[in-house]
């Protein structure tokens, strides 16, 4: 049955997917909240001197010991930032990852019950797991930095073969469906 393949990718997919929130958890987070408590030391610090009207031990604060306490307080801030965007960047790798893995599972199980060309029925088998490898695949490879993964995401043609996986499959669907499993 063509929709095995799918079946297969799909499970198998959907544990490399799941297997990414652990990996989240503890290889990311801890940076996070790192960076979440040098940022609130260094905001509390700068809003201490702001409520004491930027003076330390009765003595006002030179601008020059200003401008470094606001520095550090706005470093600690961007640190915190673009930590989150990398956990945010994974979180949509992992959430994408985790769909086209179901997905591929469900296109699968709709191939085998479907009694279209045989030629058909490979073509929507692999637009949907290229569509999945191009879209969600290249969302992990650029979270883990690999450069030429972004390119592929800017050409759009991930998205846009899960969009004609879905249309031919229900083209095909609405002709060829059989209420129970073909033989290709």
């Amino acid at each position: 049955m063509i929709g095995t393949k799918n079946i297969a990718f799909g499970f198998l997919y959907l544990v490399l997917t799941a297997a990414l929130g652990p990996y989240m958890v503890t290889n990311m987070f801890p940076d996070y909240f790192e960076a979440q408590q040098a940022r609130q030391s260094a905001v509390g610090e700068l809003q201490s001197l702001q409520m004491s009207n930027f003076e330390r031990d009765l003595e006002p604060l030179g601008a020059d010991e200003i401008a470094r306490t606001n520095t550090r307080a706005i470093l600690r801030l961007s640190g915190q930032v673009n930590t989150r965007a990398a956990i945010d960047e994974m979180k949509g790798a992992h959430a994408h990852g985790n769909l086209e893995a179901v997905l591929n599972i469900l296109a699968g199980f709709a191939l085998c019950f479907m009694a279209a060309p045989v030629l058909l029925k490979h073509a929507i088998s692999w637009i949907f797991i290229a569509g999945a490898l191009l879209h969600s695949g290249a969302l992990y490879l650029r979270a883990f930095g690999v450069g030429w993964a972004g390119s592929v995401l800017g050409t759009g043609i991930g998205p846009l073969l899960i969009l004609l996986g879905l249309l031919l499959a229900g083209v095909a669907a609405a002709v060829w469906f059989r209420g129970e499993t073909v033989r290709d």
